[in-house]
């Protein structure tokens, strides 16, 4: 498995009301992130400031258009769902991530292993239910 280059596409294909926030979440914005807060409505992330619309994209998602890579400005803060991202190989794979190789395809099981370990700091390990 390649380290993550920071393709974004994970933050913008789970753009348009794909991610959600936890009460908990929600409510330490409110408190500590006025600037994260003015984009959630009604329980919903990444609403329009302005027209209580969603957006199409995380508006916390930055390029770096130097480097041509994406960071996320509230990485620190960011919900739950974007921490546990990437979950499980298949997830990576359906989602094109550019991190998956072909090796962990042949040995899927041994990949996940890899990817979990990868993910300590950000998630528990995957177990399929």
């Amino acid at each position: 498995m390649k380290a993550c280059n920071q393709c974004g596409k994970c933050c913008i294909k789970y753009g348009q009301g794909a991610l959600a926030a936890t009460d908990n979440e929600i409510k330490m914005w409110e408190l500590f992130n006025p600037d994260i807060m003015q984009y959630v409505r009604d329980g919903k992330i990444w609403m329009d400031p302005k027209t209580g619309e969603q957006l199409q994209r995380c508006p916390f998602l930055i390029l770096e258009t130097k480097l041509q890579k994406y960071t996320c400005s509230i990485y620190h803060n960011r919900p739950e769902d974007c921490r546990h991202y990437p979950t499980h190989i298949a997830e990576m794979v359906r989602d094109e991530c550019e991190m998956i190789e072909l090796v962990d395809l042949e040995a899927p099981k041994k990949a996940q292993t890899q990817l979990d370990a990868l993910m300590t700091d950000s998630r528990p390990a995957y177990s399929k239910a």
